[in-house]
C-alpha cells in the first residue's frame, strides 16, 4: 500500500512598504532565521483568515491580502518534511506595539532587498528568496483563485 503524503500547509505574507520588505528573525532548530512572516494553516480556519492571523502574531501588523503571490511545494531535508507554502501579497493596515509576538520570534525587521540577500544564509527556507523574486517579477493572481466550501 502507498503511503499517504501530507503536507505542512502553511501561509505566508511577502509585505513591502518603501522598498522594504517586513521579516521576522526567529529562533530555530538550526539558530536564528529570517523569513516572512508564515505559519501553519490550523484547523477550520481559511488560508486568508490564517495569513492574517500570522502576520499579527508573528508582527503585531494587521494584514490585509491583496492577491495570492504563488503555491509552493519545499521539501526540508533536515527534517523530511514537505511543506506546502501559500504565499499573499497585500498591506498592513494597523500596528499593536502592545501585542505578544509568538514565542521564537527575536524581533520584526523592514528589510531591503539588498539587506535580505546579505544574510541569505541565514533564511529559514529557499521560499524566503524565492517569494521575494516573484514579488518583483510582478506575480499576482486573484484571491477568488481560492474556494473554501467552509466546514466538513
Amino acid at each position: 500500500m502507498t503511503e499517504i503524503w501530507r503536507p505542512h500547509v502553511v501561509v505566508a505574507a511577502v509585505i513591502e512598504a518603501d522598498g522594504r520588505f517586513l521579516l521576522v528573525e526567529e529562533h530555530t532548530e538550526e539558530g536564528l532565521r529570517y523569513n516572512q512572516p508564515a505559519g501553519h494553516l490550523e484547523v477550520g480556519e481559511t488560508l486568508i483568515e490564517a495569513v492574517r492571523r500570522e502576520v499579527f502574531e508573528e508582527t503585531a501588523h494587521h494584514f490585509e491580502p491583496d492577491a495570492l503571490l504563488g503555491v509552493y511545494r519545499w521539501h526540508a531535508p533536515a527534517r523530511d518534511r514537505t511543506y506546502l507554502r501559500f504565499a499573499f501579497v497585500g498591506q498592513v493596515t494597523g500596528y499593536d506595539p502592545t501585542a505578544p509576538l509568538d514565542r521564537g520570534i527575536l524581533r520584526v525587521a523592514w528589510m531591503t532587498p539588498e539587506e535580505i540577500d546579505a544574510v541569505a544564509v541565514r533564511h529559514r527556507s529557499p521560499l524566503v528568496a524565492r517569494c521575494i523574486a516573484d514579488y518583483h517579477a510582478g506575480r499576482r493572481y486573484p484571491l477568488e483563485l481560492l474556494n473554501d466550501l467552509g466546514a466538513r
